[in-house]
């Protein structure tokens, strides 16, 4: 591919991830591989330039670009020099030249996409929760972190397997490893003795005290990555009993395959039906001795790794998932026995899904109790906050509350 031409695909693909924003259709890296699959000729330096214009235009424009164009101009605007694209000393601007397989010249007055860190209105939500010197910190790069399965490893075995790998400064399992590297055709990938994990996400994964012997419900598992921790801390699901539940049947499927590699023993998985999740959980009420809910969330603490997820989020939609967060916290708290704990997990750096939830949970179930969930981060109202500027995890908000006895 010519530099225009990989400039042309970039607006392509943008058009793509624009409309799927707007629509709720597939994420920027489902796009991406469809778009190079049913285009062969596109060679591997191809591929790693169009998807590097396409992620510094996502990661430019705040509010959701009018086109794939609009976005890429916007870009051009801002480049005036050599970059990864291929272009030369006049940058991005100089490949609209309307050559074959390129994008068409610039015409003035072309609308422009703007920079900005997120849509207005969700700048507005963040200024309360979070201070404005870390929000470009939300956009860099993220590091590429696995975890190691400490019921096949230790992290220092697995690193003496990956010479490139080095520790995570603060996850104890966590190794992080070279961008670009192809976890799936590593052994140690394929031997079960890693997972893919951000280090915030392990380390947030730790609040929840488990230990064997005792009953532990994931209640929002999604494809198991913090159910196979759990597993891990427990010395094994079979050291006790753990029940992964989820709504999401196609997600929740991966969770079995996953836990069969990982060595995790068994797993109890249940598929709940959403509104009716309290019948399909009856046989544990106040019977669990943790209950962790990794709540859906607006994903604001990672947008390092889906950053057009901010052209998705509106404000209907963060009031759904607050109100969903709410529900799950209640029917969370029916398992807990008395003396037990509720660990409740966000990817997210607003309040109202994090310390907000959780103030409001405590105001609405007298007797229950906050404590200090884990030992990294900072606390945030009645929990712990991570976030990219200050620990260079992904973003997170935890907290662990106590059933009175």
């Amino acid at each position: 591919m010519t530099p225009a031409a990989r400039v042309q695909a970039a607006i392509e693909l943008l058009d793509e991830i624009v409309r799927a924003a707007r629509d709720g259709g597939a994420a920027a890296d489902t796009l991406i591989a469809r778009y190079f699959k049913a285009r062969r000729y596109a060679g591997a330096k191809d591929r790693r330039a169009v998807r590097e214009l396409v992620y510094r235009a996502i990661r430019r424009a705040g509010e959701r670009p009018a086109s794939g164009r609009a976005a890429m101009l916007g870009l051009a605007a801002d480049d005036s020099g050599a970059n990864d694209s291929g272009a030369g000393d006049g940058g991005l601007a100089a490949l609209f030249d309307g050559s074959p397989h390129g994008p068409a010249p610039i015409v003035a007055g072309e609308p422009r996409a703007p920079a900005g860190i997120a849509p207005g209105w969700l700048l507005t939500r963040l200024a309360a929760s979070l201070d404005s010197a870390e929000w470009p910190a939300l956009l860099g790069r993220a590091p590429l972190d696995v975890r190691v399965n400490r019921l096949k490893a230790t992290r220092e075995a697995v690193r003496a397997r990956l010479p490139d790998a080095a520790p995570t400064p603060l996850a104890p399992d966590g190794l992080r490893l070279p961008e670009g590297q192809r976890i799936e055709t590593l052994d140690v990938w394929t031997d079960g003795l890693i997972e893919i994990q951000d280090e915030g996400s392990q380390l947030v994964g730790r609040a929840a005290p488990v230990a064997a012997g005792m009953t532990v419900v994931d209640l929002c598992a999604g494809a198991g990555g913090k159910t196979l921790a759990l597993a891990a801390a427990m010395g094994g699901a079979g050291a006790g009993r753990l029940i992964a539940c989820d709504v999401d049947r196609n997600r929740l499927a991966r969770l079995r395959p996953r836990a069969e590699r990982a060595g995790a023993g068994p797993i109890e998985v249940r598929l709940l039906d959403g509104g009716r999740e309290a019948e399909a959980l009856a046989d544990l009420h106040g019977a669990a001795d943790v209950v962790v809910i990794d709540a859906p969330c607006s994903g604001t603490g990672t947008w390092r790794r889906n950053p057009e997820a901010r052209w998705r989020l509106d404000a209907a939609r963060l009031t759904r998932l607050a109100e969903a967060q709410a529900r799950l916290l209640a029917l969370g708290a029916g398992l807990v026995r008395p003396g037990g704990v509720l660990v409740y997990i966000v990817c997210s750096l607003l309040d109202a899904e994090g310390a907000d939830q959780i103030g409001g949970f405590l105001a609405r179930w007298p007797g229950w109790t906050a404590a200090d969930p884990i030992a990294e981060g900072r606390p945030h109202g009645p929990g712990r906050r991570l976030t990219p500027a200050h620990d260079g995890t992904d973003g997170f908000f935890v907290a662990r509350v106590r059933r009175p006895c």
